[in-house]
């Protein structure tokens, strides 16, 4: 398996990790104490407070950007390019993911701290772009 294709799956069980330990956690944890319905449970990312709606935030970002991740990855597989700088652009993206991640769900909200979240996710595709030029330019 190359590099890439594991930064993929690194990327989706990342994003199934958020959805079971943050959101699932609580969600979980006021049904079954009874201090909720389980029918009270929307897609609304804004429902609830403190870690609970970052976490859904999180977690639906992810579900927005593996695709697109998903299909660069796929592209290099399919015609079978490889190379480090493939390798370390798909490892920044998985890194830079995460930490994301781990900041929109960790820490409260303020400007600096979404100035730092932004810092990542723009370093994400900044890093895809790069991968995309590295393929359209092997063709």
């Amino acid at each position: 398996m190359t590099i890439p294709l594991m930064a993929l799956l690194g990327f989706a069980v990342w994003t199934l990790l958020i959805l079971f330990a943050t959101v699932g956690v609580y969600r979980w944890s006021r049904i079954l104490t009874g201090r909720t319905r389980i029918s009270h449970w929307t897609a609304d990312p804004d429902a609830g407070t403190g870690l609970y709606p970052r976490a859904m935030r999180a977690h639906m970002n992810c579900i927005e950007n593996l695709p697109v991740f998903g299909v660069i990855v796929y592209t290099i597989d399919r015609i079978g390019l490889g190379s480090p700088l493939l390798s370390a652009l798909a490892l920044v993206v998985l890194g830079a993911r995460i930490a994301q991640s781990a900041v929109h769900i960790a820490l409260e909200q303020t400007d600096p701290v979404i100035f730092v979240r932004f810092a990542f996710y723009f370093t994400q595709i900044v890093a895809m772009i790069a991968m995309v030029v590295v393929v359209v330019a092997s063709l």
